[in-house]
């Protein structure tokens, strides 16, 4: 079985998958290199989903344009 047919994990705490848990890890036995690398790994996460967040916006755009009715 493929990765991306797995059923995803649910968390305790939502549809939110690994975030839910990140946000209520203890931060106390990080140093500050190791929270430097945490933050910079949580903004590129971010930014893919960004990205991946406006294709599906275009991606849905150009689907209700293609299926929306005429104007007279």
């Amino acid at each position: 079985m493929d990765d991306d047919e797995r059923p995803r994990r649910r968390s305790t705490e939502g549809n939110f998958g690994a975030a839910s848990l990140l946000a209520s890890e203890s931060l106390e036995s990080y140093s500050l290199d190791e929270l430097d690398a945490r933050v910079a790994l949580l903004e590129a996460e971010i930014g893919r989903i960004g990205n991946h967040r406006s294709r599906t916006t275009a991606h849905m755009a150009a689907a209700e344009s293609l299926f929306r009715p005429k104007q007279p």
